[in-house]
């Protein structure tokens, strides 16, 4: 399952989670706020507008636990959550083809050296989860293609 990107919610802040929840946890938040707005359990009164809104809220935390309550979906999120907060937060030096990395068989690992001397480095069975590297020794940080 792909995530969208652009204006991606913060799934964690919908559940009014945290990343290190638990899952148990993760699912006791939902529960609580599933019962809150779910559209069966709001009282006769509420305005049409408010009613509207509880029932795109009531989607919302449906939608945060569809994806942080199973394991491969958060997994997947998460890593991509990471990944967004890397881009933000370290400058991007260059955009490499891991074929263009030196590969050492030993190790099982690709290696670039890094214009500081440092090495960026991914380990064959990374290639599939990570597309930003940081440098060891500074703050740069590689695109893998």
């Amino acid at each position: 399952m792909a995530f969208e990107r652009i204006n991606q919610k913060d799934w964690y802040q919908v559940l009014g989670a945290k990343p290190s929840d638990s899952p148990a946890e993760l699912k006791r938040k939902y529960q609580k706020l599933a019962l809150l707005y779910h559209p069966d359990k709001q009282e006769a009164d509420v305005p049409a507008g408010e009613v509207e809104e509880r029932v795109q809220r009531f989607i919302e935390i449906d939608q945060a636990w569809k994806i942080l309550g199973n394991e491969e979906t958060k997994k997947e999120y998460d890593l991509q959550q990471r990944e967004d907060n890397l881009t933000k937060e370290w400058p991007l030096h260059a955009q490499i083809y891991l074929e263009d990395m030196s590969w050492n068989e030993d190790e099982q690992l690709y290696t670039l050296s890094c214009r500081c001397g440092g090495n960026y480095s991914v380990f064959r069975s990374e290639t599939k989860d990570v597309s930003l590297v940081c440098c060891d020794t500074c703050s740069l940080v590689i695109e893998i293609l």
